[in-house]
C-alpha cells in the first residue's frame, strides 16, 4: 500500500473491500462482538490500523445507548399512507419508552440494505422495514443479528420475524370481485412504473385475477415514472382516454388522491361519473371526507397498523412471547363514483 493511499482518511467501505467481508463484519472486528473468526478480525484490525481507518465516535457513542433506539425504514413519505402508519408506530413508541430513528429508501432495496447493515453496527433494540420485499442479503444479515425486526404494510407466511400488514393480492381481489357484481366490463388501470411499488403490482394481480374469472381482461393501463399525485391522475385520464383503444367503462388507480386527479378530469370535459365511467381509488384517504361525492376506495387501517405493529415489536424487545397475526382487514367504501347494487 502506498504512502498517499495510507495517510489519505479511509471509510469502513475501503476497510470491507480490502477486506473481502461486509461492512457488517468489518464493523464486528472493530467492536470486538461476535460473529467472526479470531484470525480473520486479526487480518481486518491489521488493514484499518495500515489504511488509517477509525469507527466514527458519534455512531460508537449511539450505539453504546442505542437499547432505547428503533430505527424505522420506510419508502417514502410523501402522501398519507406511510407517514400514518409511523404516526402509528411512535405513538405505541414513545409511550414505552422508545425513540425513533427515520430512514427513507425511495423504494430502493439496496438502499435499504446499506440502512440496515448501518443500523444493526449501532445495536438498536428493534429494526421496522415496510413491505416483506427485501433483498437476501438483508433478510440474512437481520436474522443472523437477531435484533427484532417488524415487517410492516404487506403480509407474508415467511417474515424475518413479525409481520403486520395487508394482503395486497386478496385486498386487490375483493375490489375487483365487487366491480365485476357491479357489471363493469372494461376495466383501466392508472398507477406508477411496474416494479417499482411491489404491494400496488399485487393489488393489480388480483384486481385482473378478479375480471380474468369473470372473462374480462383490462383494456388499457397508464404508467407515471414520477410523482403519483392529483395532477398525474389528471393527466393519465387524458391519455387513457385518448389512445384509440376501447373506452374503459372504470378506471382503478393507484390511490385516491389520483383517482381524484381522474374525477376532476372527467367533471372538466363533461363526463357522467359514475354513469359513463367509474372511478376507484384505494386506501380511504382524507380527501375522501371532504369531496361532495366519495371516491369509490378501500379503506386501509393504517394509523391502527402501526400501533397494532409497534406494541408487538415493543413486547418483543420486552422479552414476552409473540405471535404474528392475521392479515389486517380492508374494507370497500362503495362511494359514489360507481355504479350501485340494485
Amino acid at each position: 500500500m502506498s504512502e498517499k493511499s495510507a495517510n489519505k482518511s479511509a471509510k469502513i467501505e475501503d476497510v470491507a473491500k480490502a477486506a473481502n467481508v461486509s461492512i457488517m463484519s468489518v464493523s464486528r472486528a472493530m467492536r470486538g462482538v461476535e460473529g467472526i473468526s479470531q484470525s480473520k478480525r486479526k487480518e481486518i484490525l491489521k488493514l484499518a490500523r495500515k489504511m488509517g481507518y477509525y469507527p466514527n465516535k458519534v455512531a460508537v457513542s449511539l450505539a453504546a445507548s442505542s437499547s432505547n433506539l428503533i430505527g424505522v425504514s420506510v419508502p417514502t413519505l410523501f402522501g398519507t399512507v406511510f407517514s400514518e402508519i409511523y404516526d402509528g408506530m411512535r405513538s405505541r413508541f414513545e409511550k414505552a419508552g422508545f425513540a425513533t430513528i427515520i430512514d427513507i429508501s425511495d423504494y430502493s432495496k439496496s438502499h435499504e440494505e446499506a440502512w440496515v447493515e448501518r443500523m444493526i453496527s449501532w445495536q438498536p433494540a428493534g429494526i421496522v422495514l415496510s413491505g416483506v420485499d427485501h433483498s437476501a442479503r438483508t433478510r440474512d444479515e437481520l436474522r443472523r443479528a437477531k435484533i427484532p425486526v417488524l415487517e410492516i404494510w404487506d403480509h407474508t407466511q415467511d417474515p424475518i420475524d413479525l409481520c403486520v400488514g395487508i394482503d395486497h393480492v386478496a385486498s386487490g381481489m375483493q375490489m375487483g370481485q365487487h366491480l365485476v357484481k357491479l357489471g363493469y366490463k372494461n376495466p383501466a388501470y392508472i398507477g406508477i412504473e411496474s416494479g417499482r411499488d411491489i404491494r400496488a403490482d399485487r393489488r393489480l394481480m388480483g384486481l385482473q385475477e378478479s375480471f380474468s374469472q369473470a372473462g374480462l381482461e383490462f383494456c388499457a393501463f397508464d404508467r407515471i415514472s414520477n410523482t403519483a399525485s392529483f395532477e398525474t391522475g389528471f393527466k393519465a385520464v387524458s391519455r387513457v382516454l385518448r389512445n384509440g383503444n376501447d373506452a374503459p367503462d372504470v378506471m382503478c388507480f393507484l390511490h385516491d388522491n389520483m383517482a381524484f386527479g381522474g374525477l376532476m378530469y372527467c367533471e372538466q370535459n363533461g363526463i357522467d361519473c359514475p354513469e359513463n365511467i367509474g372511478i376507484v381509488g384505494y386506501n380511504g384517504l382524507g380527501i375522501n371526507e371532504v369531496l361532495k361525492r366519495r371516491i369509490t376506495t378501500s379503506i386501509t387501517p393504517r394509523f391502527s397498523m402501526g400501533e397494532h405493529g409497534a406494541s408487538l415489536l415493543t413486547a418483543k424487545i420486552l422479552g414476552a412471547n409473540t405471535k404474528n397475526p392475521h392479515p389486517e382487514t380492508v374494507i370497500i367504501d362503495p362511494g359514489q363514483t360507481t355504479r350501485h347494487l340494485i
